[in-house]
């Protein structure tokens, strides 16, 4: 511990860098390199989702306390994405704020990590934790559930935490139904599994998309990028998201990523 200490008081970071990452075996934050994100602007069919995410964003970053939050749903829909893409935009105004990847496993860390990031006052830090959930309840989910909830309430001022997860409740149905059909007292025991994510002030939910809001999509990475498509391209995007079973953001991107490379066009963001 003590050795911990002494690196950061004889190596404090200047966070002269926009992102960080948490490096657990070396217990020191590394500077993302390239860190590229697409504008927010092309992520469609979630524009209450946006809303939210950037007045709580705002808030934090002119100095006021904030909720931590918690954006669920299926996979591929832009989660982290909207994490990343509205923090780089309000970042531009507000060198001070900073952003923070951690991996799940890290948060055994996160009492150290508090009083690091306490002492840089003049910096307001984003925690970004990605695909925060569990299968079933081993000891790292009892670990970190008790690591969050003991630490939550000492949060430092100048710390939010945002998490994605597949799970509204981040813990899967599974645990719920076991709890239901085997506990004694199945309303305290399903209590005292989702407790975790009431941790979370704000729950934002991203949910499957429509053929119409896929297809919006589509056409607006068309736009962005240049890319010039018509009734066949439209037909061939659907196809593709037949092809995948599924309707997303990432198979949007991914089909776009096919098209721009049939008509030869290069796309850089």
């Amino acid at each position: 511990m003590f050795k911990f200490f002494s690196y950061f008081l004889e190596n404090k970071s200047n966070f002269d860098d926009k992102c960080y990452t948490w490096n657990s075996s070396f217990s020191k934050f590394e500077k993302i390199a390239n860190f590229k994100i697409i504008p927010s602007s092309l992520l469609k069919g979630i524009e209450n989702q946006k809303d939210i995410i950037k007045k709580n964003t705002n808030k934090f970053a002119n100095g006021y306390i904030s909720n931590n939050a918690l954006i669920w749903g299926v996979r591929g829909n832009g989660k982290s994405t909207l994490i990343k893409s509205i923090f780089n935009e309000i970042s531009e105004d507000f060198i001070n704020l900073k952003l923070i990847e951690l991996n799940k496993n890290d948060l055994k860390q996160i009492s150290e990590i508090f009083k690091i990031l306490e002492n840089q006052k003049k910096f307001r830090f984003i925690l970004f934790i990605d695909d925060l959930s569990f299968e079933k309840v081993d000891v790292d989910y009892k670990n970190i559930k008790s690591m969050i909830e003991g630490n939550i309430n000492n949060q430092p001022s100048n710390v939010i935490i945002y998490a994605t997860s597949n799970r509204r409740h981040i813990i899967s149905q599974d645990m719920i139904d076991n709890e239901r059909s085997s506990a004694i007292h199945t309303n305290e025991n399903i209590e005292e599994k989702v407790s975790l994510s009431d941790r979370f002030g704000i729950w934002i939910g991203i949910h499957n998309l429509s053929q119409e809001d896929y297809l919006i999509i589509v056409k607006t990475y068309c736009d962005y990028f240049k890319i010039n498509i018509d009734k066949n391209d439209l037909k061939e995007s659907l196809e593709w998201s037949i092809a995948r079973g599924n309707r997303t953001g990432r198979t949007a991107w991914q089909f776009i990523i096919e098209l721009a490379s049939n008509k030869e066009i290069s796309i850089n963001y």
